[in-house]
């Protein structure tokens, strides 16, 4: 579920997508309107592939913290408040299982099990676009937390000496540093000191990917510029990785197209920490793209049969 789009799938129990769908989030006609517009969408799929709903069962990302009971207290983007989405969906599909998590790890979920964590048990997931998010999986199961806060990486502060007020009301969050807007911000900064001029300076409406471009063509400003973000990036790995010891890191979202570049940048940070050194975890590029939660909450499905 997004705040604009609500993407639907139909798997079979061996992981395939048969089929999917994706329609609007009518977040203004109200909460039981968005519900009945996706179970709608789940009996048409169902009755165009020739599947009974009852041998059916559902999983659901949804944009907020849950708990591991299903609640969710507030889901901003949504309008939705102190309520247990899943139980809402299964109302209205004659009681089939639906069981609901947070979308990040969800998506998580989802590459671990058929994306760039494939074939591991464990897991961190970090999602890197306008702002930064993670996911957590350890023995193939989510960390949700007690209360559903578990892999919000986004706002474990970084740098204290950030000026600017983060959305959560923190300062100098990873997120202010990483995202596509932090790095846009701080290349401004570093135009605005750089003795030499840049090819950032062309640009009316800089954005990230313009970053890692000329990052990439070796402005000196741009590489300045994504050491600089990158390296809080790695770091906050290190110390998630102290906590719970993932075997692979695998980075998606909107940043994640510049590819390699990006990955070898964080990683390069990651490994100057000490005690890591005999026990690296792995690091890769998420595969899923925008589906992952899509596959993640199949997998939720599929636990729930």
């Amino acid at each position: 579920m997004g705040g604009t789009t609500t993407k639907i799938g139909l798997f079979s129990s061996e992981g395939k997508l048969m089929d999917k769908k994706e329609i609007p989030t009518r977040v203004a006609m109200g909460r039981k309107s968005v519900f009945q517009d996706i179970a709608a969408c789940i009996r048409t799929l169902t009755q165009d592939h020739g599947a009974a709903l009852s041998d059916c069962s559902v999983g659901m990302g949804v944009p907020g913290p849950i708990d591991e009971t299903g609640y969710a207290d507030v889901m901003v983007n949504l309008d939705m408040y102190d309520f247990y989405p899943g139980k809402e969906l299964s109302e209205l599909l004659e009681g089939i299982p639906v069981k609901a998590a947070n979308d990040a790890n969800v998506a998580a979920l989802g590459e671990m099990w058929q994306g760039g964590g494939r074939g591991y048990k464990s897991l961190l997931f970090v999602t890197l676009g306008t702002g930064v998010g993670g996911g957590i999986i350890l023995n193939e199961k989510i960390l949700h937390g007690a209360h559903g806060l578990g892999g919000e990486i986004g706002h474990i502060w970084v740098n204290p000496d950030e000026p600017e007020t983060c959305n959560c009301g923190g300062h100098g969050c990873l997120d202010q540093m990483a995202s596509a807007t932090g790095i846009v911000r701080n290349a401004k900064r570093f135009m605005a000191k750089a003795e030499k001029p840049s090819a950032l300076e062309k640009f009316d409406n800089l954005t990230a990917k313009d970053v890692f471009d000329a990052a990439k063509a070796g402005d000196e400003v741009a590489e300045k510029t994504v050491d600089y973000c990158m390296g809080f990036l790695g770091k906050n790995i290190a110390d998630v990785t102290y906590v719970i010891d993932p075997e692979v890191v695998v980075i998606g979202g909107g940043l994640s197209k510049a590819g390699q570049y990006l990955l070898d940048v964080v990683y390069n940070h990651y490994k100057r920490y000490p005690k890591l050194k005999k026990c690296l975890s792995d690091f890769r590029l998420a595969q899923l793209g925008g589906d992952a939660g899509m596959y993640g909450a199949a997998r939720l499905a599929l636990e729930e049969k």
